[in-house]
């Protein structure tokens, strides 16, 4: 379903993504972690033509992006983004309808549309399709967001950092509605994070950067048993210690 093949990219002298090959199969939701700086952001971009790889190629469906119109591309692929990026002077409603009016669905399609995915991300349209932004919370501007970007019936979703800025219980509650989501919708998803056990929880597979190089991809039961490089032991150490200190907290003395 998508392919990065020989992937890389330099800015100047400094890989931000060395040379790489990864395949993400129909349905897979892949979660890329690494600490700032370690190339998964670009890694993402280079998907949606945001960014152009120096070497190497991006496929989709077996066919290559770079022949592609970029703007028409990027049309067909989910982006959400840790700021969410919602035109504050539009409504909910309008804010979602924006790629699918874009794309010059009948208005009645787009209308149907915005009701069924708002609905879809838990946020009963009767109620907030004409409310804007800024009287929405962090994490119903992040639903919206995420509505916005599977508005046009995407197969692919892309998501940089989507729960960054969220309180530990909104953002629980989030990953467990994205997971349901791309289950429901059959997407094939790429997530990019610095934290390992939000990778644990929602991916089929883990991708770990280092300093621009892929340093190992393994299902979260593979990682946490078979790290195979001592950035990825430090990770999985740091995950097994927050849940201790996890289970200690809620463990009643």
């Amino acid at each position: 379903m998508i392919e990065l093949i020989g992937v890389s990219k330099r800015h100047g002298e400094t890989w931000a993504v060395r040379p790489l090959t990864l395949r993400i199969a129909r349905g897979e939701l892949v979660v890329v972690v690494g600490e700032s700086g370690s190339g998964k952001t670009t890694l993402l971009r280079m998907i949606n033509r945001l960014i152009e790889p120096d070497e190497g190629e991006v496929r989709i469906d077996e066919r290559a992006v770079a022949t592609q119109d970029a703007i028409a591309l990027r049309r067909t692929i989910g982006y959400v983004i840790q700021q969410v990026g919602l035109l504050p002077h539009h409504t909910v409603g309008d804010n979602v309808a924006m790629v699918p009016r874009l794309l010059a669905w009948p208005e009645a399609d787009v209308t149907a549309r915005v009701d069924e995915l708002l609905e879809l991300v838990g946020l009963p349209a009767a109620t907030y399709r004409a409310r804007f932004p800024d009287q929405l919370s962090g994490g119903q501007r992040q639903r919206v967001g995420v509505a916005r970007a599977i508005a046009s019936r995407p197969r692919v979703l892309l998501l940089d950092e989507p729960f960054g800025a969220l309180d530990p219980i909104t953002r629980g509650a989030l990953q467990g509605e994205l997971r349901r989501i791309h289950r429901e919708l059959a997407l094939t998803s790429i997530l990019v994070t610095h934290d390992l056990v939000e990778a644990l929880a929602l991916a089929d597979r883990i991708a770990v950067m280092l300093r621009g190089e892929l340093v190992q991809i393994a299902t979260p039961a593979e990682l946490m048993t078979a790290p195979a490089h001592p950035y990825v032991a430090s990770l999985v150490a740091m995950a097994r210690t927050q849940g201790e200190l996890l289970l200690r907290t809620r463990t009643p003395s």
